[in-house]
């Protein structure tokens, strides 16, 4: 049998108008429970039925079944109510590497390949899994550009209770996020890194399954995690990638191990890829640094920027700093990577570099070396501790609950924040207290839900009279097999 023009080698013609996948092993049997692909106006379609069974019935599908499945949903052939059953199977099933690959890699031909053929620099991105308090992209992307290495980032906005960098970066007066492709080379080209978040051009059947996965409950699935993250971050032209993820109450992923099986996952498809990809699992058990909430963690990042900051955060910038180098093939050592890093933030060569490049974005550089310009809340009201001791937990979910329902987050994807809102802490784990001693400060916008805010806050705060554990940063590392 001839294949007709326009379909892909994979597909066949059996008897009358249906097609059936019959690549990678499958046979041509279309009674046999295989999918099956028709011809509409000259656009396939295919029966995700079958599909759908399989994997809610355990089993596996073959890439080109995924491929396929992907591939008409993005036509609008496969419905969303079919893609969230299908969701819903993966979450509960799961996938192996060839079908997440496979997953990853049709979301990836969605869209357009970024090939950055004017960056001449080695190009590194990081992804983090999202946390409370994580602002480390806004430093460390500058401050690795600052060494020389391109960072082409496309990010995201915040989900549940972790925040998100676009958010962060629009607390920035004027800041635009939403660029082209070839505004956002120019300005990767130019400045050394761009900052932008997923368009309509880069993996969008991944921007509309993410849709979906945050309304139907299949978020902390590892394999659409995965697909998700890689899809974007492929879709940069980037050489290499540094995966921040996150172990913790704050965290997706909260416990180590499991914050250890995705990043695994994460490396071995990255890999399969053809990208040098590692991870260092780090802890969200409490917020990184001491500003939750937009405006006031870019004031954080630039107070990094300029050689100071929190310990915890200027830790975790110098860690993957010196890992993005490393895997850039720019340093060959990550003691010799981790000191032009900070040599990149004590000299104030990181904070030129997000200078210049909010300036590139539209945004208001001033704001940069004036931080009063940034969105301030009227009201700053401290959080007091109601017994003395030591502070033994600062649950970190509980803190970012707090932020969103503050006005920091969102609960819809329709729902506008507010970037000046936020929480402020003034203590941290092992500190000492007395009573009455300020353990925080909200930053609000309106007065009548204070006394809620503050006694939730209070309620995050946990004072008893051991030290508690230590805090751990990094949790482990993960680097692709040798080959």
């Amino acid at each position: 049998m001839n294949r007709p023009a326009g379909l892909p080698a994979r597909v066949f013609p059996t008897e009358g108008s249906a097609y059936s996948i019959i690549g990678q092993g499958l046979a041509e049997d279309p009674g046999g429970g295989r999918a099956r692909v028709t011809l509409a106006r000259g656009v396939r379609a295919i029966n995700p039925i079958p599909l759908i069974v399989r994997k809610r019935d355990g089993g596996a599908l073959e890439p080109a079944e995924v491929r396929a499945f992907i591939e008409g949903f993005d036509r609008g052939v496969v419905a969303d109510y079919q893609m969230s059953a299908f969701l819903m199977a993966v979450l509960l099933r799961g996938m192996n590497d060839a079908e997440t690959t496979a997953l990853m890699e049709a979301m990836l031909a969605s869209g357009k390949v970024l090939g950055l053929a004017s960056v001449h620099r080695p190009k590194v991105d990081k992804h983090s899994t999202g946390g409370v308090g994580d602002k480390l992209s806004l430093c460390l992307a500058p401050a690795v550009a600052a060494c020389g290495v391109a960072v082409p980032m496309i990010s995201g906005r915040g989900l549940g209770h972790t925040g998100g960098t676009l958010d962060k970066l629009e607390a920035i007066p004027g800041y635009r996020t939403r660029l082209d492709a070839r505004a956002f080379e120019r300005i990767v080209a130019k400045v050394g890194v761009s900052m932008i978040g997923q368009t309509k051009e880069l993996a969008p059947a991944d921007g509309r399954i993410y849709a979906l996965r945050d309304v139907t409950g299949t978020v902390e699935s590892i394999p659409l995690i995965v697909a998700s993250i890689l899809s974007k971050k492929l879709a940069e032209g980037i050489d290499a990638l540094v995966l921040d993820v996150k172990a913790g109450s704050g965290a997706f992923m909260k416990d180590v191990a499991a914050a250890k099986r995705l990043a695994r996952a994460l490396v071995r498809v990255g890999s399969r890829a053809g990208k040098r990809v590692s991870a260092l699992v780090t802890d969200m058990s409490s917020p990184t640094g001491v500003m939750v909430g937009n405006a006031l963690e870019v004031r954080e990042a630039l107070d990094v920027l300029r050689g100071g900051g929190p310990p915890d955060t200027v830790e975790l910038t110098l860690a993957l700093g010196a890992e993005m180098l490393v895997l850039s093939g720019s340093e060959h050592s990550r003691g010799a990577a981790r000191c032009r890093v900070e040599t990149a933030l004590a000299s104030g060569a990181g904070l030129d570099v997000f200078r210049r490049m909010v300036a590139a974005h539209g945004g208001d550089p001033r704001a940069i070396d004036d931080p009063s310009r940034l969105p301030r809340a009227p009201h700053r009201v401290p959080v007091l501790a109601k017994a003395a001791g030591m502070v033994t937990r600062i649950d970190a979910l509980a803190i970012g609950l707090l932020s969103v329902e503050m006005g920091a987050g969102r609960t819809r994807v329709d729902q506008k924040i507010d970037p000046a809102v936020g929480i402020e802490l003034a203590v941290r784990v092992g500190d000492r207290v007395a009573r009455k001693q300020p353990l925080g400060f909200l930053h609000l916008r309106d007065e009548p839900r204070r006394e809620s805010f503050v006694e939730a806050a209070t309620r995050a705060f946990v004072i008893g009279k051991g030290r508690g554990a230590k805090r751990r940063l990094l949790l482990g590392r993960v680097s692709a097999s040798p080959r």
